[in-house]
């Protein structure tokens, strides 16, 4: 076994052990220094393994193109957020044990993007699951912050009950947990009403991580009660442990079975529903929080799909997600006075105060739209003709009336920040930070002009799949 086939996972764990490290020294106000270039690191050797292939643990850990895909994508991530919080040195919250979970969790969901056996994915997803619940009321004195912790671990305590409950019911309907041999199965209700039950208990340990409706409503409170970085972190990273296991489960069904059916449902009612209810937020975090649950009901357009085609949509559009949501986010963190919660009030006079904000802002609210020329309008234009070609006609219909109901909401964040008057000083930001606001805005619209490299590389992944 090559060393550079587990590169990504190895570094990680690393990172995460240097943290621990870091944390019971004396030099823990340190990490801001090297944490950025580390986590930068962990995204070279990601693309280094890119090609890495291989069958490990009794064939229940597997490198495959999916997967390296994932494990890029989740590194780029983690390396944004570190980047995101090295801005805000005064943080007497960013500590190595703050980082050291953030870490953790990334390592889990990279542990999870392989797994292709249902109870190492299962240990996967609490693995990725359990440092959040300890990260998310980190946030000084705020109560917001402990009452976000609180309705987090609950509903995820359900949520898991729920998943190992059907991960029961499989077992007992299939005789086994490998993905390889449950996806060769018929997993039709007539054929098999208790592994179709069960599937759909399991898949609800997914859709929470995703915040798809009815699964939602832990996502704008916890936005909203957490750090700023930490809130940037769970509305992106963890979401791509939930696609990439949605995407292998996927390879179970076929267009228009009852699971799929179900698929496209939840996904029409969650981008319904996040998109009415963002439409009255003022709180920003609040206002991305029901984003995300509509955003979730997009990626259902891929997965419901049921096709190579679907797959590599879903793949994409994840990444895009990811790619625009963090523009948000930064510019979130850096408009935020003493890491409050920032309003749409506070976009007031933003080309004022600090034009590159603005410009950056308004890229991720297009993205986020789906307009030319950027990364969310190839992601859901990949999204729409997946789901159309499939027949699913009335969703994509759906998927576009919502589309434009979020035209109000996202560009009214750019009207605040182009049409608003302030009285607020400039916002002083470090050169080197906003030239990584910057890059991340620049990839919204390289991916935009230029999706083929990426969406090729996802759609060999989701060929040997969907072959």
């Amino acid at each position: 076994m090559s060393i550079f086939a587990l590169l990504p996972e190895l570094w990680l764990l690393g990172l995460v052990c240097a943290l621990f490290a870091a944390s019971i020294s004396d030099r823990r106000q340190s990490v801001m220094s090297w944490l950025p270039l580390a986590a930068g690191l962990g995204v070279v050797a990601a693309a280094v393994s890119l090609g890495a292939r291989g069958e490990y643990l009794y064939a229940t850990y597997k490198l495959d193109a999916l997967s390296q895909f994932f494990k890029l994508v989740i590194a780029f991530g983690f390396a944004v957020v570190a980047g995101i919080a090295s801005g805000n040195k005064d943080d007497k919250d960013l500590t190595p044990d703050y980082f050291m979970l953030l870490a953790l969790s990334a390592w889990g969901l990279m542990l999870l993007s392989s797994c292709v056996e249902l109870i190492t994915l299962y240990l996967a997803l609490e693995l990725s699951s359990y440092s959040l619940y300890a990260l998310i009321p980190l946030r000084g004195q705020d109560r917001r912050a402990a009452e976000a912790g609180i309705k987090y671990i609950l509903f995820g305590a359900a949520v898991t009950a729920l998943a190992l409950f059907g991960l029961s019911y499989i077992i007992a309907a299939k005789h086994t947990t490998y993905i390889a041999a449950l996806a060769a199965s018929s997993w039709s209700f007539a054929d098999a009403p208790l592994a179709v039950l069960g599937l759909t208990l399991f898949l609800a340990g997914f859709f929470y991580k995703l915040a798809l409706f009815p699964f939602h409503f832990w996502c704008p409170d916890v936005y909203q009660g957490a750090k700023n970085e930490t809130a940037a972190y769970v509305a992106t990273i963890p979401k791509l442990g939930a696609v990439v296991v949605l995407v292998r489960l996927s390879a179970f069904v076929a267009p228009h079975l009852e699971v799929t059916t179900t698929l496209a449902i939840l996904g029409a009612i969650s981008m319904t529903a996040g998109n009415l209810a963002a439409l009255v937020q003022r709180d920003l975090k609040r206002l991305l929080g029901f984003s995300s649950v509509a955003h979730a009901g997009y990626v259902m357009l891929g997965l419901a799909a049921g096709s190579a085609a679907g797959m590599s949509a879903a793949a994409f559009y994840s990444l895009a997600y990811i790619l625009m949501n963090l523009a948000a986010f930064y510019v979130v963190c850096a408009i935020a006075k003493n890491g409050e919660n920032p309003s749409l009030d506070d976009l007031d006079g933003l080309y004022k105060r600090a034009p590159a904000l603005a410009m950056i802002l308004a890229i991720a609210a297009f993205s986020l739209v789906g307009l030319p020329p950027t990364a969310g309008f190839a992601g859901k234009l990949f999204l729409l003709s997946a789901a159309w070609d499939q027949g699913y006609h009335w969703l994509v219909i759906v998927a576009v009336l919502n589309t434009a109901i979020s035209i109000y909401y996202y560009l009214s964040m750019v009207r605040h920040a182009y049409t608003g008057e302030s009285e607020a000083p400039a916002l002083a930001q470090p050169r080197g930070y906003l030239i990584f606001g910057g890059v991340l805005a620049a990839l919204v619209l390289l991916l935009g002009i230029l999706p083929a490299p990426l969406y090729d590389l996802a759609a060999q992944a989701a060929v040997q799949l969907h072959p």
